[in-house]
């Protein structure tokens, strides 16, 4: 997620080529994988003890993508970050509660839905962000800061609005984020700035590798919650159309309010509505059950579609102001 490079026409046509690539592949990947455990349950459903180790491969790799710049950022734009980290816990966590309890969701769905709100950024915002022509710095610095606080914020908001559903163990949680994200995301950085030359060969590659195993995440929930799914499936997939499209709108409306620019308010659409729901399925898998990991699933395949629509459709309606483009293809090479 480097936004420091040269900018050129080629490398921009090449990196939108990549990101358009990405967006049409990693949903396609992620609706055959959610086939498979969904018509194979039993085999794929025995490779649920590796979930967390899978999670901790993904946010590895984001952590390999960031860089001193990326921090830097957040310091020379702490009133727009602090918005979007704000808007991002605020929205989309009451969202999931509000859906929950208008839809009457069983409790292991309820759940499911609020933990998926309570997640941060996902992984794949940037990518969206860039493709908008939106405020990818922002997009980065968000993603980033939502990571970091999330092994706090998470857990505390699961709890304040999940623990009338079923019971939540916040601590375990906490541990949980911190061995599976944070750790993971940390020792990436500091591969990253050891090993520079022999990272940079290794981020065309970042992409597609989080992309399979987030597949693998999903196919592994399908197939723990095969038995249940065709009766909550189409109550899942309304919850979570809501709840991205709440994300989405009222993202954009809060860059709006706090009066950002139009690039920024784009990025913000991305960062509060998209999720990084594979850590959603993680904790829901680790710490209630197989079916409160569903609607996580059901958000991997949908944000990254809705996402993909809309980003292309905001990029075109014009930029009311003229900016300077910056820069942003490797953001989109680490995405």
């Amino acid at each position: 997620m480097d936004t420091h490079q040269p900018s050129t026409a080629p490398a921009r046509s090449k990196a939108d080529r990549d990101a358009r690539l990405a967006v049409t592949v990693f949903p396609i990947l992620v609706v055959l994988a959610g086939l498979a455990g969904f018509l194979l349950p039993g085999p794929i459903k025995a490779g649920a003890p590796a979930v967390p180790y899978l999670l901790g491969v993904i946010m590895f790799c984001m952590g390999l993508t960031l860089t001193p710049p990326d921090f830097a950022s957040v310091a020379k734009r702490p009133w727009a970050v602090a918005l979007g980290l704000v808007a991002h816990y605020v929205i989309m966590p009451g969202a999931g509660w509000v859906i929950a309890t208008a839809l009457a969701l069983p409790p292991e769905l309820a759940v499911g839905v609020i933990l998926v709100g309570c997640a941060p950024s996902g992984t794949a915002s940037n990518v969206m962000a860039y493709l908008a022509k939106g405020d990818v710095a922002l997009s980065v610095a968000v993603a980033t800061v939502s990571t970091l606080v999330a092994p706090l914020v998470t857990p505390a908001l699961t709890l304040l609005l999940a623990g009338s559903f079923l019971h939540v163990d916040a601590g375990g949680m906490l541990l949980d984020i911190v061995k599976t994200v944070l750790l993971p995301v940390i020792l990436g950085l500091a591969v990253r700035v050891f090993l520079r030359k022999a990272v940079a060969k290794l981020l065309p590659a970042l992409p597609w590798i989080s992309a399979l195993v987030i597949a693998a995440i999903v196919a592994i929930v399908v197939a723990g919650s095969a038995s249940k799914l065709v009766a909550a499936g189409g109550i899942v997939l309304l919850a979570v159309v809501l709840h991205n499209g709440f994300g989405l709108g009222l993202g954009y409306l809060a860059g709006k309010i706090g009066r950002l620019d139009h690039k920024a308010r784009r990025a913000l659409a991305f960062e509060v509505g998209m999720q990084n729901s594979g850590l959603a399925a993680t904790l829901a898998a680790a710490h209630f059950t197989p079916l409160a990991a569903l609607p996580s699933a059901v958000f991997s395949v949908w944000h990254n579609l809705s996402g993909a629509v809309v980003a292309a459709w905001l990029a075109r309606r014009p930029l009311p102001e003229v900016s300077p483009a910056a820069p942003e293809t490797a953001a989109i090479t680490a995405q």
